[in-house]
């Protein structure tokens, strides 16, 4: 599954103003439960949280990946929402670093060995520090959207 088939540009906000870990987490749970039949945001929000709990999802450099399983709705495969923050926050990244650029991942339950490709094309994409600092500099949904849905993978699925 390719990066781009995640995405639509509805779950894609730029410059967002949050004040913390749990605002952000709300925010990228309610893109997500958008659009999507049968999902709801606190569910969505709750999966999130339940993930981060068990360690920081984020990455390093100012990025983080949240993500999470779900059986709710009638969701058939994994989707994506991406929000880049005006202000960084923190997210206890293991380089101390405040996130910008949060990636969130849901994917239906049954979804095991897609959701660990999925996570390690993500994972190639924001190693990628062109990329992050291209995406950092957006200024809007659009750009966002049109940079993160035509990236490639070299990571095979």
């Amino acid at each position: 599954m390719h990066i781009a088939d995640l995405l639509i540009a509805d779950r894609v906000s730029c410059q967002v103003e949050l004040s913390s870990k749990k605002r952000a987490l709300e925010h990228v749970a309610t893109l997500l439960a958008n659009n999507t039949h049968d999902l709801r945001q606190h569910s969505v929000f709750n999966r999130l949280i339940s993930r981060e709990k068990l360690g920081s999802t984020a990455l390093g450099n100012g990025v983080a990946i949240p993500h999470g399983r779900t059986n709710e709705g009638n969701l058939s495969h994994p989707i994506g929402a991406f929000i880049q923050l005006k202000t960084p926050v923190d997210f206890n990244a293991v380089d101390s670093q405040p996130v910008s650029l949060i990636y969130a991942l849901l994917v239906p339950e049954e979804s095991t060995d897609d959701h660990l490709q999925i996570l390690a094309q993500l994972a190639e994409m924001f190693s990628n520090s062109q990329l992050c600092d291209d995406l950092r500099g957006c200024q809007d949904n659009l750009q966002l959207y049109q940079i993160l849905s035509t990236w490639e993978s070299s990571v095979q699925s």
